[in-house]
């Protein structure tokens, strides 16, 4: 067992997820928290017959994956004053054997790192052309990143600093943090170390494009918190989006419109986006031509999020979150 980590879990009706997930943490920190978002199936008593702290949040506020983090987060405060890092996981996820010590072991020798992630693997890419997908999502470069996903060890007194996750955010709440501690100094890194085996149970294709839609959701809000110069934080994805989300079909229905059938000649600028992708892939021909498919596709479910986020912003709307589970 590493000293001075605290771990927190969040999850909602994880079911046999969580249970991998907490098998695998046993024995290796000072202390687990599991923070749980109103689950109804066993996940509270499962957890606790464990041994691990249990915080159940209070479900008349609103919910997000940020205010659990955190909510946990000063829990481990509260019970481990000594903790000098903590490790944030998904309930869908099994943290590797040996992650921990070698995290830790890298924050202690890189002091102006204050977040430290390795690879995120998909536990079963094989049972659907969505959780692939995911798979080939996690494989990103090594290195000193923008950002870490919902995984990642992290100085507490970093992020004590910048008062954690924005709570209200219902999606992209890891890059954002990033933003804010990058602008404090810090710096982010992905070592090629296995940290993490995720379980993303997709099977159909509306979970993909809920999951689409909210990404979608998350980089109009990156955009619309720090998109001004220096950071311009997810500006470039927001623009791409509106460009073939948009602004292309509604190109094609005025082409169309002024010029017939002729103008429907327009809509192989798909097809052909995604042979320049998958061209352009690193992997196998199949790896290749999904990921570049399902990359052009994905614009239409994006362009719905970004939509949804300004008509929250800006009009009646109200923020709630969108799962795809």
């Amino acid at each position: 067992m590493v000293k001075g980590i605290g771990v927190v879990v969040i999850g909602r009706n994880e079911g046999q997820r969580l249970e991998r997930c907490l098998a695998s943490l046993e024995g290796s920190a000072d202390k687990v928290v599991y923070v749980d978002s109103g689950s109804v199936d066993g996940s509270v008593q499962m957890a606790r017959q464990r041994g691990v702290e249990v915080l159940a949040l209070d479900m008349t506020r609103p919910f997000t994956a940020a205010r659990a983090r955190n909510e946990g987060f000063a829990r481990l405060q509260r019970l481990l004053p000594t903790m000098r890092h903590v490790q944030f996981v998904d309930g869908d996820c099994e943290v590797a054997a040996g992650w921990l010590p070698k995290a830790q072991a890298f924050l202690y020798a890189h002091p102006a790192v204050a977040v430290v992630c390795g690879r995120r693997r998909e536990r079963f890419p094989q049972r659907s052309v969505y959780n692939l997908l995911c798979d080939l999502e996690w494989d990103t470069p090594i290195g000193e990143a923008k950002a870490c996903g919902g995984d990642a060890l992290m100085r507490a007194d970093a992020f004590a600093a910048v008062s954690g996750y924005r709570a209200s955010l219902i999606a992209g709440e890891e890059p954002e943090l990033c933003v804010r501690l990058r602008a404090a100094g810090w710096k982010i890194w992905r070592l090629p170390e296995e940290m993490t085996q995720h379980d993303a149970a997709m099977t159909r294709f509306g979970q993909w494009w809920q999951r689409s839609l909210r990404g979608g959701y998350a980089f109009a809000e990156g955009a619309f918190l720090h998109g001004a110069a220096p950071e311009r934080h997810w500006q470039r994805e927001s623009r791409r989006i509106w460009i073939w989300g948009l602004a292309i079909p509604l190109a094609i229905i005025a082409a169309s419109a002024w010029f017939g059938g002729w103008g429907l000649l327009l809509l192989l600028i798909y097809p052909l986006q995604a042979v320049r992708l998958a061209r352009r892939g690193v992997r196998s021909a199949r790896e290749n031509w999904l990921q570049a498919v399902f990359l052009v596709l994905g614009k239409f479910p994006e362009m719905l999020g970004q939509v949804k986020f300004l008509l929250n912003r800006f009009g009646a709307g109200k923020a709630v979150l969108i799962e795809y589970k």
